[in-house]
């Protein structure tokens, strides 16, 4: 299905919600639509006719990351060896969470607003399961690990990083801690 292309002003308004909204979620401040109209000196019945919900353009927001990880899924798949192409994916998801607030959030959701959201985030599941899959067949994961288990060890490693932490600490946490789950992640050989 294809779109009709916004008229020059409608663009322009949706290019200032979003930009207004990345504001917003770079600086931690609740992403409310009419706190974003109002910010964006723009009328609260447009920003609710460009987004109807605050996940919407929340996920509007994530979308390029989501896409950048689809992706580094893809390549990583082509990868020779498994078990580096399964640390790739991780340390991908990880390095996405850790540049753009908007990642975590839309990761956590069990639906999402938005059918582009949806068939990313399935495309994305599929992709890390079958990294999984790939690394269990030759012997280099935990034969436990889940599907469901790989994103959120992937939320999980960023949330321990951030909780308590300054901005200039995380980058180091998360690695620290990345390396300490994929050493209990490794099969022995």
């Amino acid at each position: 299905m294809t779109t009709a292309p916004l008229r020059k002003d409608a663009a322009r308004n949706w290019q200032h919600i979003v930009g207004v909204g990345r504001r917003f979620v770079d600086e931690g401040t609740p992403l409310r639509l009419n706190d974003v109209a109002r910010a964006a000196s723009i009328g609260v019945a447009t920003v609710y006719r460009h987004f109807p919900t605050p996940e919407a353009l929340l996920e509007t927001l994530a979308r390029p990351a989501f896409e950048r990880l689809v992706t580094v899924a893809s390549q990583s798949l082509a990868e020779d060896d498994p078990w580096t192409g399964f640390v790739t994916f991780l340390s991908a998801g990880i390095d996405a969470q850790l540049a753009d607030a908007s990642v975590q959030p839309v990761f956590a959701a069990s639906t999402h607003a938005l059918p582009e959201t949806a068939s990313l985030v399935g495309r994305l599941n599929t992709l890390s399961g079958q990294l999984l899959d790939r690394a269990r067949v030759a012997g280099v994961v935990d034969s436990g690990l889940t599907e469901a288990d790989v994103i959120r060890l992937m939320c999980g490693v960023v949330f321990a990083a951030t909780v308590h932490a300054t901005p200039d600490e995380r980058a180091a946490l998360t690695r620290r801690y990345l390396a300490v789950v994929l050493s209990g992640l490794k099969s022995p050989s």
